[in-house]
This record gives C-alpha cells, sequence and structure tokens, in this order.
C-alpha cells in the first residue's frame, strides 16, 4: 500500500483503538496537539523504559536529571535560541498559508526521487533487472527525473549553507513548486521566524518578565553540569540522560504525531575529552541504531543521514532515519556539540562549568556528544512497523484478513490476555486467578465477552503478544494454551509454568543483551 492508503488507516486505528486522541476534540480540537490514550500511554511509557535502562541502568557512567520546563531566558540567549532559532517561512498570497519553504523543497526532491524510482522499476521490470543490477543502479541515478533532483540539490545545499532565503525562494519558483493547499504559485520572500513560545511570570503585568517554554531539554543538562559532577562523583566520560517535553511553535505541524507543538525528548549528553570527539561519535552513533534495530525495527528501515548544514555549535551531525509511509524522515540525532554551550553558559552567568582532570593536572571545559531521539517519532515508527494486514486461517479452515500490530513483546501495551471460554463452568474464577497472579509483574487484561475468534482479533489489533484461554480441559487437568500473536500457534501449558513461561518470553535480557 502506498502512503495515501496506509497512513490514514495507521491514524484511525489509532483512534478506534485508544493509542492516541486528538486533543480537545469535543471543541472541534487544537491543531497539531494530541493526547496518548489508555494505550497509547502504555507503548509510550514501554520506548521510556528501554531507553532509560539501555542509557541509565545499563551504563555507570550516565545519570538521569528531570530539569524544569521554564528557565531563566537568560539560558536562551546563551544557548542562541532566542537569536538564531528560526525558520525560514515563505506564504502563499492567494491562499494565505504560511509553509516552512525548506520543506516545500524537500517535499519537492521527495517527488522527484519517487518518480525516479518508479521509473527505474517500471524499466527494470520491462528487461529483467534486479535491484543490485549495474543496469538498474545506473537508470535510477541517471534518468532524467534523478538528474532533476540532483541539481536542485546541491542549489539547495548551497542556500542552506549561505543562510540564503532570496536563493531558496528562487529554488520556489524556478521549480514551479505549488501551494499544497490550493496549487498557487504565487509566493512571498521567505523571512526568518522564531520557534519558541513566550509566556508572562510574574503576579502583576507590571512586575511580570518574559520566559519561554523550552523549545529542547538538553539546556537543562547544561546548566546542572557542576551540580550534577558535584554530587554524582563522576569523572570524564560520563554522561546525563533526561526524558522531558520541549515546546516548539510549529507553523507547518502536520503528518500526524511527527510534527507537533508539543512533544517530548529522550536526551543524552555525554561529556568528554576535548580531542575525543571524533572516537565518541563514532560510538554513540553505532549504539543508538543497535538501539532501534533492538527494538525491532528492521535494518531495511533504517539509515543514517548526515546534515549538508552543521548547526552553529557542531562540528560533526547526523541522523538516524526511519522510513515512514511519507518516506525516511528524521528520528534520532546524533550531534558532537564541541564545548560551545557550557562556555556560552560560563560567559553569560560568569559562572565555571569546567572539570578537573586530576590525570593531567588541568581543568578544561568539556567536549559533548548528544544523542536526541523524539518519544513521539519513535512512537509513530513503531505503529508503522508494526501495523500489517494479512490473511489468517479460520476455524473452518478459510481464510480472512486480520489487522495485527506487531509490536515488539516488551512495548506492547498489554503483555497478556487473559480469555476464558465461556462465561460459566468456572472458567471466569480461574481467569482471575491467572490474572492476580500475572499483574503484579506485567500489565494484562481480562476480556470474557464475545467469541473467543473475536477476541483473538481484537487483541491481535492492539498488539497483545500473548492470550491465555481456559477451556474444558482446563478444569480437568489445569493446563491452559498459550496463543503467540505472530504465529498464531497454540501451546498447551500448565497453570503452575505460565508465570514462568511469560517471565522468559519478556525478560529484558533479551533485548538489551
Amino acid at each position: 500500500m502506498n502512503y495515501d492508503e496506509i497512513f490514514p488507516k495507521i491514524v484511525s486505528h489509532c483512534k478506534e483503538y485508544g493509542f492516541i486522541f486528538p486533543s480537545s476534540e469535543i471543541y472541534d480540537g487544537l491543531g497539531a496537539t494530541y493526547d496518548y490514550a489508555q494505550l497509547g500511554v502504555e507503548l509510550k511509557n514501554n520506548i521510556k523504559t528501554a531507553w532509560w535502562k539501555t542509557m541509565v541502568q545499563m551504563n555507570e557512567n550516565v545519570v538521569g536529571l528531570d530539569s524544569a520546563i521554564l528557565m531563566h531566558p537568560t539560558v536562551w540567549k546563551a544557548s542562541g535560541h532566542v537569536d538564531a532559532f528560526n525558520d525560514p517561512m515563505i506564504d502563499n498570497k492567494d491562499s494565505k498559508k504560511r509553509y516552512r519553504a525548506d520543506v516545500l523543497i524537500e517535499e519537492y526532491l521527495d517527488k522527484l526521487n519517487a518518480k525516479s524510482l518508479k521509473e527505474t522499476e517500471k524499466r527494470a521490470k520491462k528487461e529483467g533487472w534486479e535491484a543490485d543490477n549495474e543496469n538498474y543502479q545506473g537508470f535510477l541515478k541517471n534518468n532524467r527525473d534523478a538528474k532533476k533532483a540532483q541539481a536542485v540539490y546541491e542549489k539547495f545545499v548551497k542556500v542552506l549553507e549561505d543562510n540564503d532565503l532570496e536563493g531558496m525562494r528562487d529554488i520556489i519558483v524556478e521549480n514551479e513548486i505549488a501551494c499544497p493547499e490550493s496549487g498557487s504559485r504565487n509566493w512571498s520572500d521567505v523571512r526568518q521566524f522564531n520557534l519558541m513560545f513566550k509566556t508572562q511570570l510574574g503576579a502583576t503585568a507590571d512586575g511580570s518578565f518574559d520566559v519561554y517554554l523550552r523549545p529542547e531539554t538538553a539546556q537543562g543538562i547544561f546548566v546542572n553540569f557542576s551540580n550534577v559532577l558535584k554530587t554524582s562523583r563522576q569523572k570524564i566520560p560520563f554522561g546525563i540522560a533526561q526524558i522531558g517535553k520541549a515546546f516548539r511553535n510549529e507553523i507547518i505541524a502536520r503528518q500526524f504525531i511527527f510534527r507537533m507543538r508539543e512533544f517530548e525528548q529522550m536526551e543524552m549528553q555525554y561529556f568528554i575529552k576535548p580531542g575525543t570527539q571524533k572516537e565518541w561519535f563514532a560510538h554513540w552513533k553505532a549504539a543508538r541504531m543497535r538501539f532501534h534495530l533492538a527494538l525491532g525495527l528492521p535494518q531495511e528501515k533504517l539509515q543514517y543521514h548526515e546534515h549538508e548544514k552543521l548547526a552553529h555549535y557542531a562540528d560533526a551531525a547526523e541522523d538516524i532515519q526511519f522510513r515512514f509511509p511519507f518516506g525516511f524522515k528524521e528520528m534520532e540525532g546524533i550531534h558532537s556539540r564541541t564545548d560551545f554551550d557550557l562556555n556560552k553558559h560560563q560567559e553569560f552567568s560568569g559562572k565555571k562549568l569546567q572539570y578537573f582532570d586530576v590525570e593531567e593536572n588541568k581543568n578544561y571545559v568539556p567536549y559533548v556528544i548528544e544523542t536526541s531521539v523524539g518519544l513521539d517519532r519513535t512512537f509513530l515508527a513503531h505503529l508503522c512497523n508494526a501495523y500489517q494486514e494479512e490473511m489468517a486461517p479460520t476455524a473452518d479452515g478459510g481464510q480472512e484478513e486480520r489487522v495485527v500490530l506487531k509490536l515488539h513483546p516488551l512495548l506492547a501495551p498489554y503483555k497478556v490476555a487473559i480469555l476464558p471460554l465461556v462465561k460459566k463452568e468456572g472458567m471466569p474464577e480461574i481467569g482471575r486467578q491467572i490474572f492476580d497472579e500475572l499483574k503484579y509483574d506485567y500489565l494484562c487484561t481480562y476480556d470474557e465477552k464475545d467469541a473467543i475468534g473475536r477476541r483473538y482479533r481484537r487483541q491481535d489489533c492492539i498488539g497483545t503478544p500473548f492470550c491465555v484461554t481456559i477451556d474444558t480441559q482446563t478444569l480437568e487437568d489445569n493446563t491452559v494454551t498459550i496463543r503467540d500473536r505472530d504465529t498464531m500457534k497454540q501451546e498447551r501449558v500448565a497453570i503452575s509454568d505460565l508465570r514462568a513461561i511469560v517471565a522468559a518470553k519478556l525478560d529484558w535480557r533479551n533485548m538489551l543483551s
């Protein structure tokens, strides 16, 4: 299925089964804001837990932090956000809609590359080429759309490097990029737009002053560097990790939860000795890829993407991109931030933010390697990867379509569904006993309504990896069936062994080793 077919189904699935609701829906909603529903919050928390375990629990030189959302306004002056945290915006004069100019160009490039791939696959089918064939690769690189995309891309990189807003508009005009809503090509000039939300702190209008909702969680780590260093007894290299909300006044907030104005980040700042940044950048780049693979995202849907234009604080930056239904997009960034942040906060605050190296007998400002992953984007990546429509066997030997979320078992909202075959003969009582036995270790669900086949399908739709069914044989020998979501195979096991069996299937060591 293509994007227009699959993505609306995923969005609809999220609402129908209680993963994500539009925020304030009874008041017609608020653009680009969403509420995580009863199953969504569990999936989200499970992703957080996996990240925290791999980042903090399994690294003795990484500690956690939870800094405030509201910070002293000078923090954002020092970090450069007040002066430089901007996006290039362009208005369509006919539709009165505002767009990010760079996103319009990126989407145009995506369309050209998609046309190139489609034409290549059409030619390959005719010629009998495989994807790794030299002719296939050559045609993919040199057909008309591919060459046009390469030319536009090279010009785009140049205007980004030069911060050339007029040049960015020229690309849009020259390539006749139209307003997605109206089809009009009547564009304004490109202007910079600051993304920070501003509010007032104070009891009265006269006594209040401007503060900002943080646009990133990293600065809370940097301003606490000395406090953590003194109290944690850490030595360089060490890291500070944090999960928290951030806010950006995105003009173009779309593609469901991919780009929102309120979102959550999982970040770790790793403080290192200057001159070792290349080594540690490579280390964390590889470690972060392993994390996503361990959570069940397939290698073919993940790729590194090197930044064409580095941020003002970085000397290296790469993204880990996931292939969403709308193309490869950033999920996590790995950045070598040098000593920019600590130096700036040292300068603006007048406080020393240095590390005394006993081996070299000197003070220095550490360099920083940052790993920053969007929690909402990771959530969406797992939904997109897990959502499948497939044919499944029926009890009468036929076939029917089922929708299944093949989430990693440790990420699934419910781990086990307890399903008595009927609501009589003591089966519900046994089911409740099993539920009470497992609920201390795992989030379970109990369901005795509808036919067993329909209950299986519902658990498939919400991603529950294991269903335990109590039936007439259970009354005779104290055994139950445990059904695997992905294979649909059922295994007969003793109730007394059930807890150990589930524990073996849901052991964090299996994922994190």
